[in-house]
């Protein structure tokens, strides 16, 4: 009995909770995360572990608990696909920073190919403000080569709110220069992303690979479309896979997942580089806004290669919505744009 109680006390000290009711927060040091919760339930956790190469937010849920996010490869779930390990939770980087790879990056590589590929480090929690109608959350990470060398230092506040039925997640990340010179060359992949659960998906003919209940992966001819039911709508109306490489202000995936109607929307900020983002979002789950590809998008026809001096700076500011209970209208979002 004794030693019951002493186990207790262990664990209610390495987490420890704030605030009781709507929202509040709980830190988790032993496992790297701080966790988000609605009425004592988790939505989602700020998380720093080296295995995912950066600080995501995983798993995502709705306010009721449905998971939004795909579990592989952290917590794989029966029947999803194991292509692109990197892609996690929500996360924010970019596939060339001076050269280096960081959208790419995770355990999969090979050693002997590591010299290609950045990682973001979490240095800090900074702070963390707990009240019932929202959480605010401030994080300092380093954007790092393989060598150690900063170069950008990252600020990142996170504001979780609710709306109805809505979780909103607002993602405000200051990227500083730490070496004379960075530069984000005009790439695909990137920059703010989703990896969704496989019922939102579109449905796809093309083979994949997928998990089964003992964690082995199957290769899979002809895919099997039961339940998935994924689209993509973007502001001006164009939908499914058309939304890739177009601008928008904001795009939306609605899906039906455990038999409820879901929305995810990703929402643009005006004052973010490259505004209105292009949307580099694809039928197999990938939903990510990419501000900086533009040569990639517009076929040669737009040109940004960002540059940063060293201590220069630069911001990129977005909205996440995650709707459950219907799918949301053009002007529950419009309603919702301004943050």
């Amino acid at each position: 009995m004794i030693r019951i109680l002493f186990l207790a006390m262990v664990f209610a000290f390495a987490i420890k909770s704030y605030g009781q009711g709507g929202f509040s927060v709980a830190e988790d040091e032993a496992h790297k995360k701080i966790k988000i919760l609605f009425n004592g339930k988790l939505v989602t956790a700020y998380s720093w572990t080296d295995s995912t190469e950066k600080p995501v937010l995983f798993p995502v849920k709705t306010l009721s608990g449905t998971t939004v996010t795909r579990g592989f490869p952290i917590a794989p779930r029966v029947g999803e696909r194991t292509d692109h390990p990197h892609h996690v939770g929500i996360w924010l980087n970019y596939e060339s920073v001076n050269g280096l790879d960081f959208w790419n990056n995770s355990e999969a590589i090979p050693k002997e190919k590591l010299s290609k590929y950045g990682s973001i480090r979490h240095q800090k929690i900074v702070t963390f403000k707990s009240k019932k109608d929202k959480v605010m959350l401030v994080a300092n990470s380093h954007w790092v080569d393989q060598q150690s060398t900063v170069l950008l230092d990252e600020i990142t506040e996170f504001v979780f709110s609710s709306k109805n039925s809505d979780l909103i997640i607002d993602r405000t990340s200051t990227l500083e220069a730490k070496v004379p010179e960075v530069l984000f060359k005009d790439v695909k992949d990137g920059m703010l992303a989703i990896r969704v659960a496989r019922q939102l998906e579109m449905p796809s003919k093309e083979k994949g690979s997928f998990v089964d209940a003992h964690g082995q992966v199957t290769q899979v001819e002809a895919l099997d479309n039961a339940g998935v039911t994924g689209m993509y709508l973007d502001k001006e109306g164009i939908k499914g896979d058309s939304v890739w490489g177009k601008r928008s202000e904001w795009c939306e995936l609605n899906g039906m997942l455990e038999g409820k109607q879901v929305s995810i929307v990703i929402i643009d900020n005006p004052k973010n580089p490259g505004y209105p983002t292009y949307w580099h979002a694809r039928g197999y789950g990938l939903f990510a806004a990419n501000p900086l590809g533009q040569k990639i998008f517009s076929k040669g026809k737009e040109e940004l290669n960002l540059k940063l001096k060293k201590g220069e700076k630069v911001s990129f500011k977005y909205r996440i919505i995650i709707h459950e209970g219907s799918y949301m209208s053009a002007g529950e979002i419009e309603a919702l744009k301004k943050f």
